[in-house]
């Protein structure tokens, strides 16, 4: 039995790339707070150049934050209250979610999904 489906003609689909919205943020995360990596009590989404200076809605400027480190940053950068990002927030690929959305699969799989044998959190900020 073959444990892969393959596919004999490609059928182009048009990407839309992935909604900026809160949740997609915590995932993209992994629920963990970007600045002390706590992943307990109420989560939020941080601007890490808060708007009131010019920072924008975009993957590249919001992070998930703990109440605790929200509110300590507030409306200010992070080097000002002597924070640091854990990593440089980016946009997340397409492969990433689709494998969160399949939920457990085979460890077959893994080569044709572009996984490899990292933590979840690597697989969604992979290094280059």
């Amino acid at each position: 039995r073959p444990s892969i489906v393959r596919l004999v003609n490609y059928v182009r689909i048009p990407s839309k790339g992935i909604m900026l919205s809160r949740k997609n943020i915590l995932k993209r995360d992994g629920h963990q707070c970007q600045y002390c990596s706590t992943t307990r009590g109420p989560l939020t989404v941080d601007h890490v150049l808060p708007r009131y200076l010019g920072g924008r809605d975009s993957w590249e400027n919001m992070v998930c934050a703990c109440q605790r480190c929200n509110n300590k940053k507030g409306d200010r950068l992070p080097e000002e209250v002597n924070m640091a990002l854990r990593r440089k927030p980016k946009a997340p690929t397409r492969i990433h979610f689709i494998r969160d959305f399949i939920g457990i699969h085979h460890h077959s799989w893994r080569p044709y999904l572009f996984l490899k044998n990292e933590q979840p959190e690597e697989l969604l900020w992979p290094t280059r």
